[in-house]
């Protein structure tokens, strides 16, 4: 069972918290999210076509961490089983996002799920 003290939880915080401060001007780049800034591109496109009605530049900062960080993972990294990360993202999206927070990242991330096991990713 999962606890707020689990290293893996700890460490996606940290890392959330790293894509979020690194969203503003003059932020320092954390040296630890220079893996997730290298496909940063990537990412984006599919939490776009995940999410069309909402630009990149109009999700909120905090849930766009989230879902950087989720898709990353996902995508990418591929190294805990889905579900695991999305019940993540939506764990910190409760934790540090707004009320509607968890139910937009589980929406975009059920979306980018799919259409990678449809092979479309």
């Amino acid at each position: 069972m999962k606890t707020s003290l689990d290293p893996r939880h700890q460490r996606r915080i940290h890392l959330m918290q790293a894509l979020f401060s690194s969203s503003f001007p003059g932020a320092v780049t954390d040296k630890q999210i220079s893996d997730i800034f290298a496909v940063l591109g990537v990412l984006d496109e599919n939490i776009q076509r995940s999410a069309p009605e909402w630009p990149i530049d109009k999700i909120a900062k905090i849930d766009l961490a989230i879902l950087r960080l989720a898709a990353y993972e996902l995508l990418i990294e591929k190294k805990e089983p889905p579900k695991a990360i999305i019940d993540e993202a939506i764990e910190l999206a409760k934790a540090y996002g707004n009320e509607a927070s968890s139910s937009f990242i589980n929406g975009v991330l059920g979306t980018i799920l799919k259409e990678q096991e449809k092979g479309k990713i």
